[in-house]
């Protein structure tokens, strides 16, 4: 039986998570032993739909009293996940955290060893590893369903947080996407701008909706170089939505003999093109493919959704929990398996370095090989 502790501290201006504090809901094997929330609205109703036994207001009282198997870190922000993870790995816990990792390469550098050290994992919730729609995109493009694969194309939401934040938040979902499918890349060229077209210094770092790190620009675009010969581009441009529903945000894996595409619209459906031109094109079609989940994990409690206070027809908030319930299992075998998460703290790094490198290319104005051999972020002045 693996004991769980959950931080998930709520209000303060905080926006919506992505329900990794349900992670372990209905899992065999698991008990949920504490929560710890400092907010006292809808504690009740929280405490609820965790299950957990325990209420704390701090994460350290917590992890000391209760000692843990597993801490799920439930906040989004990176600025909060490193004294939280590193005061977990100290107290001998795994830990599941939400995306993204951390802000800075030394953090991660830092976390990944002290993790090593004590032989713990460090899982993070970069759902997409675990989604049947990348999951079976993966599988298509291993099949040479589309060829030998020639372009990567990623692209964030690009509402008001578009460009720097935007990377860094919603676009490193996509970064992880093409770590995942293509492997880390090897090499990053950038050109970072702000509204005014101007290119962007060190001095336009900005202050972000949420404490997400060092971020600067109003427009990003980003080159790639994955393995076997496979180019990378990932752009991003401020105001082209308004906030809401993910309009533009996705990806295209273009290859010899077809294209693949998901858009994070709707039920991000997975669409195959089977021309070999390219998927931009007006005559360009592409049609749905069908998915079949075959994954069961043995002896857990079918999600009631309704149950978890999730809205009813809603597919985003449904993606979020079944795939977090994926994560969770997934750091459950890795622990007795003694092997690393799908979605590591590792893996992770590899799209950290791909988001610090393009401020470090940019600013100097060439490109540059990855990992980045400077480890500090090229935006701290």
């Amino acid at each position: 039986m693996k004991k769980v502790c959950i931080i998930y501290h709520t209000g303060g201006g905080r926006l919506g998570g992505h329900f990794t504090h349900l992670a372990f809901t209905g899992l065999p094997g698991v008990t949920i032993a504490a929560l710890c929330d400092a907010n006292d609205d809808g504690i009740d109703e929280r405490m609820r739909l965790t299950g957990a036994k325990r209420r704390y207001t701090d994460y350290r009282e917590m992890i000391e009293l209760e000692k843990p198997d597993i801490v799920a870190d439930c906040s989004r922000l990176p600025d909060e996940h490193y004294e939280q993870i590193k005061f977990a790995l100290e107290h001998g816990c795994h830990v599941i955290c939400e995306k993204p990792f951390v802000a800075e390469l030394d953090e991660a550098d830092e976390l990944i060893a002290m993790a090593a050290q004590r032989r713990l994992k460090i899982a993070v919730a970069y759902l997409g590893r675990y989604a049947l729609v990348f999951r079976t995109m993966k599988q298509l493009i291993e099949a040479g369903e589309i060829g030998r694969v020639l372009t990567f194309y990623g692209r964030g939401k690009e509402d008001p947080r578009g460009g720097g934040e935007d990377m860094m938040v919603l676009g490193s979902h996509i970064l992880d996407l093409g770590v995942y499918l293509l492997g880390a890349p090897e090499r990053v060229w950038a050109d970072v701008r702000q509204l005014d077209g101007r290119p962007t210094t060190v001095q336009d770092c900005c202050k972000t909706e949420e404490p997400v790190g060092p971020c600067a620009g109003d427009e990003v675009l980003a080159f790639y170089r994955f393995p076997n010969g496979v180019n990378g581009i990932f752009e991003s441009r401020r105001g082209l939505v308004t906030r809401g529903p993910c309009q533009r945000m996705g990806l295209v894996i273009a290859g010899t003999k077809g294209s693949l595409a998901v858009r994070y619209e709707g039920k991000r459906s997975l669409r195959i093109n089977r021309s070999a031109t390219l998927p931009f094109e007006d005559h360009a079609v592409f049609e749905e493919l069908p998915l079949t989940e075959t994954r069961v994990i043995p002896g857990a409690v079918p999600l009631d959704y309704a149950a978890m206070g999730l809205a009813a027809g809603s597919y985003s908030h449904q993606y979020y929990a079944d795939n977090n319930r994926f994560a969770a299992w997934d750091l459950m075998q890795a622990i007795d398996e003694d092997r690393e998460p799908i979605a590591s703290a590792t893996a992770a790094l590899d799209s950290l370095e791909m988001i610090v490198g393009v401020y470090a290319s940019h600013l100097a104005g060439r490109p540059m090989a990855l990992p980045l051999q400077d480890r500090k972020h090229p935006l701290r002045q």
